[in-house]
């Protein structure tokens, strides 16, 4: 396989180092890049899955990088095709994404600055919390142009909906197909009109009452992990969505995901960074894809562009 390109991770907390790992291994990149604060952590996590190289067949190398605020070992990220921006607090129990806003601006912001001096042609895929506030900041901060700055959002949220539909019905997870939009909180909108399994609608599977509880649990899927957990965050299926969205960037792969993307029109929506369906390849979003949805999930989605709205406007003060 011909490897080329370059992808950066910054922040090497679980899902900064998951996800570097799941993207070297996918053996289509020439270099990974880890970055973190913690002097020598990215370094110590480089070595350890450069030394796995030979057990798992990939030739992709990773190279750990200690950064500063101030922008010091940024040069290590230089000419970066892909970055992908995991650094900021994980939540822990009790705490709802939006506690996050505060510290995780200054630290978005500052990350998004550097990355854009080192990189002005980067695609950014933005994963840390609060998401959807996040993603309309770094766009702020890199004034890169709108389709190169995209969040993790629904990849995740749909992929939790396929999970718990498969569990509830004990089918394999490859029979059913879901999709959730809107933000990735509290206005999340999962899309039922477009869940099947099998090829079949699943309210042909399960009852309006039943669907509803596999959609609350949707919406609170990362906090029901964090509960668990008690130290942390969700990061296996996270950093499967961030490395396979950075996958389809560098192969213009086009397929259709469910990313947070500026919406200009879509749905009668605009002006807003939100969760819907996009075309994703080597420019970012090549297009947002407007999918036939029920009046319903329409007027969801719109009311999730206005919760969204409001907060995304106050980013630019953080």
């Amino acid at each position: 396989m011909t490897r080329s390109g370059k992808v950066t991770v910054v922040g090497a907390g679980f899902y900064g180092s998951t996800t570097a790992l799941r993207l070297a291994e996918y053996n289509i990149f020439e270099t990974v890049v880890l970055t973190d604060i913690l002097e020598g952590k990215p370094e110590g996590l480089a070595l350890d899955i450069n030394q796995s190289r030979s057990i798992e067949g990939f030739e992709t190398k990773v190279v750990g990088a200690t950064t500063t605020a101030e922008g010091a070992g940024y040069e290590a990220t230089a000419d970066s095709d892909v970055v992908v921006i995991t650094a900021g607090l994980p939540r822990k129990p009790g705490m709802s994404r939006m506690d996050l806003i505060g510290v995780n601006a200054g630290i978005v912001r500052g990350v998004t600055e550097n990355i854009a001096k080192h990189s002005p042609n980067a695609v950014l895929i933005v994963v840390s919390n609060p998401l959807d506030e996040m993603t309309a900041l770094a766009q702020i901060a890199s004034n890169f142009p709108k389709h190169r700055v995209m969040g993790q959002a629904g990849m995740l949220d749909t992929a939790r909906f396929t999970h718990f539909v498969a569990e509830k019905l004990g089918v394999p997870v490859a029979s059913v197909k879901t999709l959730t939009l809107g933000s990735h909180g509290e206005t999340m909108v999962p899309i039922p009109s477009r869940c099947t399994v099998d090829g079949k609608p699943l309210s042909d599977r399960l009852s309006a009452a039943e669907i509803e509880e596999l959609v609350t649990r949707t919406r609170n899927g990362g906090a029901e992990v964090v509960a668990l957990l008690k130290t942390g965050s969700a990061y296996y299926a996270p950093s499967a969505a961030a490395a396979r969205m950075a996958r389809a960037v560098m192969l213009d792969t086009g397929e259709v995901m469910p990313v947070c993307a500026w919406v200009d029109g879509e749905y009668g929506i605009s002006g807003v960074y939100l969760g819907v369906e996009a075309e994703i390849g080597r420019s970012g979003v090549k297009k947002v894809v407007e999918g036939s949805l029920a009046p319903a999930e329409i007027e969801a989605l719109k009311s999730a562009a206005e919760a969204v709205r409001s907060k995304q406007a106050d980013v630019k003060d953080l």
